[in-house]
């Protein structure tokens, strides 16, 4: 089998985080959005894409963050390629959006960072994005041991 490249995007306006509503564990029911690179497109043309999909919101990729693999606890290897991206087109209210798959992606929210570890993120994932991430630009090895989550 082989690995699963998923490019995932960081948008943060106003103090605020972007986040998907969506089976990621058992743990955790939220996430960045983002989502699998298909054959023929660029990292960057599927982030556009999946943020697009998942959010309706236009972005433009700023700046690579962390590269990770992620493949304890699961039947698969996937490469997580993380992003800062910036909004370019208008704001969408996100209590009307709907996701086409109802079943994937079933909330969309602007969530302040200080409360991201209510919606199952880690203590060291919201130091990351508090201290404007550290290290950014890098590959940081095993997904789990980087953003602390077991």
């Amino acid at each position: 089998m082989n690995p699963i490249v998923r490019p995932t995007g960081i948008l943060i306006e106003d103090g605020r985080v972007l986040l998907v509503k969506q089976d990621v564990s058992t743990a955790r029911h939220w996430a960045l959005p983002g989502g699998k690179l298909e054959w023929g497109e660029t990292i960057e043309q599927c982030l556009i894409r999946e943020i697009k999909e998942e959010t309706g919101l236009d972005v433009k990729v700023q700046e690579l963050l962390y590269i990770t693999d992620r493949f304890r606890h699961m039947n698969n290897h996937v490469v997580h390629i993380t992003f800062l991206v910036e909004r370019t087109g208008e704001k969408l209210p996100f209590e009307n959006w709907q996701h086409q798959d109802l079943k994937e992606i079933r909330e969309v929210k602007m969530v302040p960072v200080e409360e991201i570890t209510s919606y199952g993120f880690s203590s060291t994932f919201y130091r990351l994005v508090k201290d404007n991430f550290p290290g950014r630009g890098s590959y940081q090895g095993d997904f789990h041991q980087f953003y602390g989550e077991n």
